[in-house]
């Protein structure tokens, strides 16, 4: 009995000692956390700019910091004890190791926001391991950088060795510390705190813990069932938007079990009120696509200045939708989006690769009605899978990078990598290798790479001294040009682009078959790497449509979005030069609105990343995970709280999800009956 009573304090002295080693050392940790916030905090001040509430934006980066702490250390504490009783050593060994690797990924995923002004989540999973080399090469891994992580690592073990043993607790927090992190768990107290509501996006995303970020997403990504809605309930209202404004629900789906998104032909002809046509001679068809080109610095009324002067004043003699979204935050949604008006799948369709089902798109019936097809593009049209999708719909010519000869210049390679050849040369193989004298009519698509993440340019001095005399021309006061001069180099990339732009429409001009020629101009998203002013802005980018062909040029306010160009481009084909195409389609878009004043008829889903379909837009509103935002005519948004409003986006978001749920679990876009009588290939 005595040796019993003996052996149970060893095990309570070693337990309350064991728990008093990772209290130390988790509150040594805790301390860590929260240098690395004012760290996160200071330098992107130094970086971006400082937050108008930096003390608010403090508190906010602390909440959050404390709540991933006491969210994890239940956890290690239920790894830590029986460690210790292996060796009391060993488990203080491994909990400091696990500290130290936690503050590098922690300043790692830091230096990735700061870059790319996005919280790094589960989308890291969904590109492959070429393409993430690709993306870290254009980055690339700064000396300072190398210099910040030993100086993180040192710092740490320092810190650990010297200060953990020094802390004095009192014995009741050795205890009370995984209990009251249990109860945290248990009850999910983390989301009676809500969210931040900065006006700034910046300062939203700034607050976020990244590593917390990074964890619950990657969570969530290999665990989907934890937090997924259930799709497949049937309480989906089926009534939402009969006010009678609301077009999202009038597409009569034909067979929803088998081909969820198959519905008849519906769209509308509204561009031959506009646009002249030769019933002998169809139009060729440009369309290009801008990297970054955001409404936030383009054209006449972006709230970060006019960048763009050539293509503003294109956007005075054209169609231009100002209030125009992308349906992607990223490269990967715009071809299937803009060409096949085509759902997402689980991570872009693209990341289907090889498993994309069957489709039309612009592309292949264009070819199917006798037009000639190609793609443009300076870098290598493998990423993202580009190439695979511009393989399945048969398109004639994929001109990339490989596919240029000697004698272009390529992009800087200020890391050792550039993405390709710059938008002049782009632009100039283009012009070379079209023939403008042919009679077949040509689709052609055209995807620049110049402003793209590092925005190292050609000329870049020329460009510099252009964005500063740029700011003076728009009236800039000091404190703006100094705010603009943190990303000078993105702006300067971008008035490159415009530049290239201006010298590939003035050779265009002189060419046989430019009075014959159909130019579509939009961003495959906007520029993230400068700081964005609220959730809808990553989306907001201009469409323009410009045409010797014109009858009339207007500036058109409401909304439409890359779903809509496809079947508005083809309706206004078959009408006017009888192309053909079937009558069932699966098309995403209702077409584009040709309205002058702000509305929005149009119920969409909007992808930000590959992992990351949060956002829906229906009539004024636009609904951002659980926060409910309404639109302004500018396209910008606030914040409101109708629970009757978000409940009923919310319903009718998850019937998109429900069907595009469907396409990941192999249903089928289209018939096979349909593909084979318009394939192309056959004919």
């Amino acid at each position: 009995m005595k040796n019993k009573t003996s052996q149970e304090r060893t095990l309570l002295t070693k337990f309350t000692e064991a728990s008093a080693a990772f209290a130390r050392l988790s509150l040594v940790w805790l301390g860590i956390i929260l240098l690395l916030s004012v760290f996160e905090l200071i330098y992107n001040g130094i970086v971006h700019q400082f937050p108008k509430s930096f003390t608010g934006v403090l508190g906010w980066s602390f909440l959050n910091d404390l709540f991933f702490w006491l969210k994890s250390l239940i956890y290690l504490f239920a790894v830590y004890i029986p460690l210790n009783l292996f060796s009391q050593k060993f488990a203080r060994t491994v909990y400091a190791i696990f500290i130290i690797l936690m503050a590098v990924i922690q300043v790692s995923l830091t230096s990735y926001f700061t870059t790319s002004l996005v919280p790094l989540g589960a989308d890291l999973y969904s590109y492959s391991i070429k393409d993430i080399k690709q993306t870290v090469g254009a980055s690339g891994v700064s000396f300072t950088t190398i210099i910040g992580l030993v100086v993180i690592i040192a710092g740490s073990a320092a810190v650990l060795r010297i200060l953990a043993p020094r802390i004095n607790t009192h014995r009741y927090l050795f205890f009370t510390l995984p209990l009251v992190s249990l109860l945290f768990v248990l009850t999910g107290a983390q989301a009676w705190a809500g969210q931040p509501d900065f006006k700034s996006d910046f300062d939203n995303n700034l607050v976020i813990n990244k590593s917390d970020h990074f964890w619950g997403a990657s969570y969530r990504h290999f665990f989907p069932g934890a937090d997924d809605v259930d799709i497949y309930a049937d309480s989906y209202i089926n009534d939402y938007g009969d006010s009678g404004k609301d077009k999202s629900f009038a597409f009569k789906y034909t067979d929803p079990q088998h081909y969820p998104f198959l519905h008849s032909d519906s769209v509308a002809d509204v561009l031959s009120p506009f646009i002249k046509s030769d019933p002998k001679t169809p139009p060729h068809i440009v369309i290009i696509l801008v990297e970054g080109l955001g409404r936030a610095f383009t054209n006449d009324g972006g709230y970060l200045g006019n960048f763009t002067p050539f293509i503003d004043s294109l956007s005075g003699k054209s169609l231009y939708w100002k209030n125009f979204l992308s349906e992607g935050g990223r490269t990967f949604a715009v071809l299937p989006s803009i060409l096949g008006s085509l759902p997402f799948a689980k991570n872009g369709f693209l990341e289907l690769g090889d498993n994309m089902p069957t489709h039309l798109s612009l592309l292949s019936l264009l070819k199917y009605n006798g037009y000639h097809t190609s793609f443009y593009y300076g870098g290598d049209a493998k990423f993202d899978n580009m190439r695979s999708f511009l393989e399945k719909n048969a398109t004639d010519e994929i001109n990339d990078e490989k596919s240029f000869p000697a004698g272009y210049v390529r992009l800087p390679a200020p890391n050792g990598f550039s993405w390709g050849y710059n938008d002049k040369e782009l632009f100039r193989h283009y012009l070379l290798t079209r023939d403008e004298k042919t009679t077949q009519p040509q689709l052609s698509v055209v995807l620049t790479v110049s402003t793209h993440n590092p925005f190292a340019i050609n000329e870049e001095d020329k460009y510099l001294a252009q964005f500063e005399q740029r700011m003076t021309q728009l009236g800039f006061n000091d404190a703006q040009k100094a705010e603009h001069r943190n990303y000078k180099l993105q702006y300067a990339s971008i008035l490159y682009l415009d530049d290239a732009l201006r010298g590939f429409f003035n050779a265009y001009k002189k060419r046989a078959d430019f009075n014959n020629t159909i130019f579509l101009i939009t961003g495959d998203h906007r520029m993230p790497e400068i700081p964005m002013s609220d959730k809808i802005d990553r989306y907001h980018v201009p469409l323009i449509v410009y045409s010797p062909m014109l009858k009339r040029t207007t500036q058109i306010a409401s909304v439409s979005t890359h779903f809509d160009i496809s079947p508005s481009l083809l309706s206004y084909l078959h009408h006017n030069y009888k192309i053909k195409g079937p009558t069932l389609v699966s098309w995403m878009g209702q077409g584009l609105d040709t309205n002058r004043n702000f509305e929005n008829l149009h119920s969409y889903p909007l992808m930000q990343t590959k992992t990351d379909i949060i956002d829906f837009i229906s009539g004024e509103y636009h609904l951002n995970g659980d926060n409910l935002f309404k639109l302004n005519a500018e396209l910008g948004e606030d914040p409101i709280h109708d629970d009757d409003k978000a409940n009923q986006l919310r319903n009718a978001f998850d019937q998109f999800k429900k069907r595009n749920n469907q396409i990941v679990t192999g249903n089928w876009i289209i018939p096979d009956s349909i593909h084979q009588h318009y394939s192309p290939v056959k004919r």
